[in-house]
């Protein structure tokens, strides 16, 4: 008896699904789809925000998509998959300056064409992680790569909101030093 339902039960799983590809819709193109616009960003006349609503700034000189994408390579240099976006777009407001901007328009140009001879229309448009980091790999050496990399370090890992996030509490000398407060604490080793 318990067969026949398990069977019962795969087959009419089957039909929906043969339903969907019958109206044009695989599971696949489902999935492409989903992935596609939650890539997409809502952007305005100095303003840019992701569409899932996690982060949005004001911008003064970069372009919405170079912010975007410069966003997007900071979080491929130090992915973290539990640290919000916001944090990168804090890590990296530094950069949206009259001084900075055309040198950020540059780099983040250069990814783009990578991304293009890749069979990208964008390095924001690579789909995976893989051959976003592939691409970054060819700059690594580059000195606009080294900037970001290098502000990214201080500029992600200072702000005091992340470090819960990786479990440090902060400095301990306020609180008595690591032999009266934090110790015997680690239970990340």
């Amino acid at each position: 008896m318990m067969k026949k339902e398990s069977q019962i039960t795969f087959n009419n799983d089957r039909a929906s699904t043969s339903a969907l590809e019958s109206e044009g819709l695989t599971r696949r193109d489902l999935l492409k789809r989903a992935t596609a616009l939650s890539a997409t960003f809502v952007v305005g006349p100095g303003f840019l925000a992701s569409s899932s609503a996690a982060w949005a700034t004001e911008l003064q000189a970069l372009k919405p998509e170079t912010f975007a994408t410069l966003v997007q390579m900071a979080r491929d240099i130090y992915p973290h998959d539990h640290v919000g976006d916001e944090f990168y777009v804090t890590a990296v407001k530094g950069y949206d300056t009259e001084d900075s901007a055309a040198d950020i328009e540059k780099g983040i140009g250069t990814l783009d064409a990578a991304a293009r001879i890749n069979g990208h229309s964008s390095y924001l448009n690579v789909g995976w992680e893989r051959e976003r980091v592939k691409i970054l790999q060819i700059f690594e050496n580059s000195a606009f790569f080294q900037q970001i990399r290098g502000g990214l370090v201080t500029g992600l890992y200072n702000q005091k909101a992340v470090w819960p996030l990786f479990g440090y509490e902060g400095e301990s000398f306020s609180g008595g030093g690591y032999l009266d407060r934090g110790f015997n604490d680690i239970n990340w080793l």
